[in-house]
Parts: structure tokens; C-alpha cells; sequence
């Protein structure tokens, strides 16, 4: 059917918001997946969002403050999406907050339509829809240093004309040509005749009517960019790709132990001197060993591990700004076929080498149901940065550094590596059984917008580990420090004849004491014990717990926390801990999100029961083989 023959439901307002409105309206961002949108929010709101080079990194709509010509404007950044007929969990969010359906969220005033302008042709599609809604609505046409780079031209005045809306052209990551949305927010936008447009009903009538207005206004897209033709040539072969990306993270394990080693003693430096410090300027009371052995001895311990952290989301930060990873997304959907899955699945699992918590979030780009429950369902088998920490600690302690391929690989990081992998196996396998049994389906096709390569800016990375380094902190001045606390008052009672009992008679001590025969098969004893139940808040945990522990003891300061776990653990029980700790579930928030998302206890406590029987055998397994292999 011919464009003049599609339905009409009249002329559609174009006026912008004016002085008559509030002192506080709503302005909506929506767009296709990797168009910008995060970028543009930052811009707005000056609040630090994920920025990522492949669609599926905002999952949920997120909200910001800005101020334009002393009126606060409410921002909302939605998920990406190509149309409005939702396929999919992340799509529907989108939907129901343009349509006023999103509880607890006004329907948008305004809305900011951005597209990618050197893909304009595609990205068109949704401009219909949009305007459509009767919304009045500001096109951006982001990433214009790309396209007048790459030799593109639009003429958006012309555009404007087509689309009957005020049409910008700018650069959200350089902030260029940004005053055109400004103005359009304080209602300072000059709004051009209203003109009819056709409210299509399906997406190839959609992108016949894109096609017509794209050749009207001028566009002519830009070449390709030669270079990422050339490096996904070789990045994107059956062959190289795998063996490069192989390469890939092996330099990033390498680094995290190489590289950080100075930032991770240089932060343990100065938190012994702090405590020291503490403990010199006040009298020996109470308050001054809780502060000492409770609070630098718990969450000291765990504060170490901050350059460690930092530095693996940098290569992450890299690899995904830079478009790399939507590369890896296409050589994973290979592997994840064989186990029933596809590439979007791909994207969450990378996620939840940060948290599952937003990797979880993030399965709502899968538009597969049941695709969707089983990536939930072995998202907490990848790495977190949680388990870094642990990770960190048991192998520096048992394990000496010696290289192995030269200085591109030594023992330790081969170690984490390892432990990286055996969750990611331990995940496939997992995959595997799910998608041949109860979650069984039909495999769906993966389609991915592969982004052009580009360089990552310093201010992205940088936002990015800053928010990273808030986390870290504020769960260590939380999560760490509540249970640092809680944990040295329940290691010091009861009392007897006015005194603190030995930490092993105490409350803490009895309650290590009372699961010690479930764990002893481990290679575990009461100390141990403690840990594991205190890792459930989170997994981390355990690091300034035994940190606590050994500082009551006067272990921590005198030998270093490794020294005194070589006294309490030996080689097979260090071995179990690092399984137990790649397979359980001890994440209280990990749990809750899964509920979440799955709507009911069923999935959850599933989960939590598998993992935590995985992880009890297989630390079994590894306790006996290390000990007989020790003994051989």
C-alpha cells in the first residue's frame, strides 16, 4: 500500500512545551539501542549512567533532574527499542511509560527522539510511531562528527519539513550543537507549521514511509568506515576472532595482578597506618578495639581490593565502548547455540561479571520467555566482582607467583582465569540441561545493529570507575561495615567476670562452632564457618569477617590475614573454598531480584538450592583430589 493510501488521523501538534506548563514537566528519551540516548541523559542530568557500545545496557527507565531556564525538568532515559508493538521485557518498560501505563511514572510531556544519523535509513522507522502519539517531540540526529566525518549529509530543515517536528542535529558524546534541545526543553524552540503525517500501522509500511522521508530530506549515508570493515575482517573470522579474544582476557587477568599489585599495597599501607594511627591517639577501651579490629580489620580488609576492582571494569569499559564486545556478542551466539541458547544471552552473562543483579535486569532484552528464565538461572554462576576479593586473597596466600608463558602469564592470574572459566563452564552445562529438559524451546534468530569501532573517551571511563568506586565503597561503609560491627559484638559475647570470653566460646564463635561438622568435609573449621554465614549478605563479606576474626586474635596485624589462613586451611581446604565460593549462591539481593523478575519464589529457590549443592559436592570433590594428590 502507497503512502497515500495509509490511514490518517489528522494534523499532529508539534507545539513544544511553553511557559504555561509547570514549574516541573516530564521529557522522555527514546530511541533505538545504541543511539545515544545514556550519552544524551548524562548530558542533561549530569547523573553518571552506563554508557555502553552495544544495545542492552539500559534495561529499566531511569530518571534524572535538570534545570532549564529556572524550571526542573524530570528526564527519563527508557530502553532502547525499534518500534512500539513491545517483543520483549525491556521494550514493554519503554512502551507503558510513553503510554502512561507505568505505574508511578508520569506520561511524558515531551519527548526527545534520538537516531543514530549514520544510520538514519533504519533508524527512521520509529520516528512515525513516535510522533504519532501526539507528543510534543524534539528529533536528534546524534553522532553528527561521524557522519560529516564519513562524508554523510542530511538536510535537516528538510527533515523537519517531512517529519512536521523540530529536527537537531548534534554530537551528545562532544556535547555539539546541544542548544537546539535546550531551547526546545525551555520552550524556546521555534515550532514549524504543523503538517499532516500518516500513522502507520506495521513496520514494512513504516519503512517505506522512512525510505521516502530519508530521499526527501537529502540523506545520503555515510561510507562505512574502512578501518572497522579491515578489523572485523579479522576480529569477526571463525578462527582469529576466538583466539584473539582468548588473548583478550588473558592480558586482563594478567594485569589485574600485575599491574594493581602497587595500588593494592599502597592502599593496604595506608590502611595500616590509619589504624595504627587510631590506635596511638586513643586509651585501650572498648570503642578503640572495635574501631581497630572491627571496623579497619573488617573493612580494611576488604577495602584493598578496590585497584583490583577498578581495573578490571576498565578493560571492560574499553572492549565495550569501543564496540568490541557487540563482536564478541556475534562469536559467543556460536557457542551459545550448542546449549540452546542465543548471542543476546551473551550480553547479561557479561553483565554479571560486574553484579548479576543488572545482569538479570538486562535478560529482558531476550524476548524468548523461556531463553530468558534459564540465562536468570545461570546469570550468578559468572564472576562477579564480589567474588574478586575472595578469589584474591586465598590464591596469593596458597599459591606463589611464577610465570608461565613469560611475562604474559603467571600462575596466580592463570589461577583466577581458571576460576573465571570454571563458572562459565559450570554455567553452560547448566544451560545445557535447562534448555534439553524444562525450559526446552525453539531456538530464535539473533540479530544484532553491529556499531562502527570507535575510540573510548577519557570522561566515559572515567564516570565509569568513579560510579564503580562508589559502589565499592558505599556497600564497604554499609553492608561491610554493619556486619564488621555486629560481628565483633557477637565475638566478644558474653561476658564472664566482667571480660570478654575467647572468641571461641563466644556467640559468633558457638554459631561457627554449631555448623562445623556440616563443613569440616570441606576442609572448613569454625572460622571458616563464620565467614560462610556472614557471605550471605554478600560474598566479599567473608574477606573482612576474617579480617575481624584474625584481628580479635591479633592474627591479622602481626603475620598478615594470608599467613593466617596457611595456618587454618591447608592446600585441599583452600582449593574447596575457591569452588564452594565459583559455584553458591550468597547474595541476599541476587535472590530477591530473581523473584523479581520471575514473579514468585519457585525459580529462586531452585537456583539457591542447585548452586549451593554444586558448590558443597564439587568443594567436596576438590578437598579430597587436592589432599590425595598432596599426599601422592
Amino acid at each position: 500500500m502507497s503512502t497515500d493510501q495509509e490511514s490518517r488521523s489528522g494534523p499532529i501538534s508539534v507545539a513544544v512545551p511553553g511557559p504555561s506548563l509547570a514549574a516541573r514537566y516530564t521529557v522522555a528519551i527514546v530511541g533505538p539501542p545504541n543511539s545515544g540516548k545514556s550519552t544524551l541523559f548524562n548530558r542533561l542530568t549530569g547523573l553518571h549512567q552506563k554508557v555502553a557500545n552495544f544495545p542492552g545496557v539500559t534495561v529499566e527507565q531511569r530518571t534524572g533532574r535538570a534545570r532549564v531556564s529556572g524550571r526542573e525538568v524530570q528526564v527519563i532515559d527508557l530502553p532502547g527499542l525499534y518500534s512500539l508493538e513491545p517483543r520483549s521485557e525491556d521494550e514493554r518498560v519503554a512502551c507503558d511509560v510513553l503510554h502512561g501505563r507505568m505505574k508511578g511514572v508520569a506520561k511524558p510531556d515531551a519527548i526527545l527522539l534520538i537516531l543514530d544519523a549514520t544510520n538514519l535509513a533504519r533508524h527512521l522507522v520509529l520516528a512515525a510511531p513516535v510522533l504519532a502519539l501526539g507528543i510534543p517531540t524534539l528529533v536528534i540526529l546524534n553522532m553528527a562528527d561521524e557522519l560529516r566525518r564519513r562524508g554523510g549529509r542530511v538536510d535537516v530543515e528538510a527533515l523537519a519539513r517531512q517529519l512536521g517536528a523540530p529536527v537537531a542535529l548534534v554530537s551528545a558524546a562532544k556535547g555539539e550543537g546541544l542548544e537546539p534541545v535546550f531551547e526546545f526543553l525551555s520552550g524556546a524552540f521555534g515550532v514549524p507549521a504543523p503538517l499532516e503525517l500518516p500513522v502507520l500501522q506495521d513496520v514494512p509500511r513504516c519503512r517505506q514511509w522512512a525510505g521516502r522521508v530519508g530521499e526527501r530530506a537529502g540523506y545520503h549515508p555515510p561510507a562505512p568506515p574502512l578501518w572497522t570493515r579491515r578489523l572485523d575482517a579479522v576480529l569477526l573470522h571463525p578462527v582469529a576472532g576466538p583466539v584473539i579474544f582468548a588473548l583478550v582476557v588473558l592480558a586482563v587477568f594478567q594485569s589485574i595482578f600485575s599491574w594493581a599489585r602497587p595500588l593494592m599495597d599502597a592502599v593496604q599501607g595506608l590502611v595500616l597506618a590509619s589504624g595504627a594511627w587510631v590506635e596511638a591517639r586513643l586509651p585501650e577501651s572498648p570503642l578503640r578495639a572495635l574501631l581497630v579490629e572491627g571496623v579497619w580489620g573488617g573493612v580494611g580488609s576488604v577495602v584493598v581490593f578496590l585497584p583490583q576492582i577498578l581495573l578490571l571494569f576498565l578493560f571492560i569499559g574499553i572492549l565495550e565502548d569501543s564496540g568490541y564486545l557487540a563482536r564478541a556478542a556475534l562469536i559467543a551466539d556460536r557457542t551459545m547455540a550448542r546449549v540452546g541458547l542465543q548471542g543476546k544471552s551473551f550480553i547479561p552473562l557479561l553483565s554479571a561479571y560486574a553484579c548479576a543483579v543488572p545482569a538479570i535486569l538486562a535478560t529482558r532484552t531476550i524476548e524468548n520467555k523461556r531463553d530468558r528464565i534459564a540465562t536468570i538461572l545461570i546469570a550468578p554462576f559468572m564472576t562477579c566482582s564480589a567474588r574478586l576479593p575472595v578469589y584474591t586473597l586465598i590464591i596469593a596466600a596458597f599459591l606463589p607467583e611464577q610465570p608461565l608463558l613469560g611475562p604474559f602469564l603467571g600462575t596466580r592470574a592463570a589461577a583466577l582465569l581458571g576460576l573465571y572459566a570454571l563458572g562459565f563452564f559450570a554455567a553452560v552445562a547448566t544451560a545445557r540441561v535447562l534448555k534439553s529438559s524444562i525450559l526446552k524451546s525453539e531456538r530464535t534468530p539473533f540479530l544484532l545493529e553491529m556499531p562502527p569501532y570507535r575510540w573510548p573517551t577519557l570522561q566515559s571511563l572515567g564516570l565509569r570507575l568513579l560510579d564503580r568506586s562508589k559502589i565499592f565503597l558505599r556497600r564497604a561503609g554499609t553492608v561491610i561495615l554493619c556486619v564488621a560491627i555486629l560481628l565483633w559484638i557477637l565475638a566478644h559475647l558474653p561476658f564472664k567476670d566482667g571480660r570478654p570470653v575467647p572468641i571461641q566460646e563466644s556467640v559468633a564463635g558457638t554459631l561457627g562452632r554449631a555448623i562445623e561438622p556440616l563443613i569440616e568435609p570441606l576442609g572448613f573449621n569454625w572460622k571458616i564457618g563464620i565467614g560462610l554465614i556472614t557471605s550471605l549478605a554478600a560474598r566479599e563479606v567473608i574477606v573482612g569477617t576474617l579480617g575481624t576474626i584474625y584481628g580479635i586474635e591479633g592474627d591479622a596485624r602481626s603475620a598478615g590475614l594470608q599467613a593466617a589462613l596457611r595456618q587454618d586451611l591447608t592446600p585441599g581446604g583452600a582449593v574447596a573454598l575457591l569452588v564452594f565460593f565459583a559455584f553458591a549462591m550468597q547474595c541476599m539481593s541476587t535472590v530477591a531480584v530473581v523473584r523479581r523478575e520471575t514473579a514468585g519464589w519457585r525459580w529462586p529457590a531452585l537456583q539457591f538450592l542447585y548452586m549451593g549443592s554444586l558448590a558443597y559436592a564439587s568443594a567436596f570433590v576438590a578437598h579430597r583430589l587436592v589432599n590425595w594428590w598432596a599426599a601422592a
